[in-house]
């Protein structure tokens, strides 16, 4: 979907025109059996099709420690949407809701995550389930499921930190 798109009953645009914050650089590539937007799942599944993340050369050594069976934060570009959405109504009903609170792919930063579990490794190809893209979606960044991740380096006096959450 691009920004020229219709939008449906009760959805609301943005005429936000200003410059971007940041510059991202994509990493990779992510190749699903997915072309059409229609086609591609809403969440990705631990038992979907095995698809490739292919990591751009430059990146190889960075997979150091990536092994077979490692659980993946993947987070990459959802270059086909539009950006410009402020409410939007995810049954096509008119009931609109905020686009932060769904997760919808139609956002001002285009990032999608999923969980994804590495099958296997074949040098700057990732295989792994649990995807939720198209083929050819630019990938921004890999990062160790948070669930499963122990920091290797030492303690922060902050990590030990508790309390009531500020208002």
């Amino acid at each position: 979907m691009g920004a020229t798109d219709d939008i449906r009953a009760g959805e609301l645009a943005s005429d936000w025109s200003g410059s971007p914050d940041a510059g991202v650089v994509f990493i990779g590539r992510i190749h699903t059996p997915w072309n059409r937007l229609e086609d591609c799942p809403r969440h990705g599944r631990a038992d979907g099709p095995v698809c490739r993340i292919e990591v751009f050369e430059t990146w190889l050594p960075a997979l150091a420690g990536i092994d077979d069976g490692t659980l993946l934060e993947v987070f990459y570009w959802l270059h086909r949407s539009r950006r410009d959405l402020l409410l939007q109504c995810p049954r096509n009903d008119g009931d609109a809701r905020g686009t932060f609170s769904i997760r919808s792919p139609l956002r001002p930063n285009p990032i999608g995550t999923s969980i994804a579990r590495v099958d296997r490794r074949d040098g700057a190809n990732l295989f792994v389930r649990g995807l939720d893209c198209l083929d050819g979606t630019p990938l921004v960044d890999l990062k160790p499921d948070r669930a499963e991740f122990m920091p290797l380096a030492p303690p922060k006096p902050g990590d030990f930190q508790v309390g009531e959450p500020r208002r």
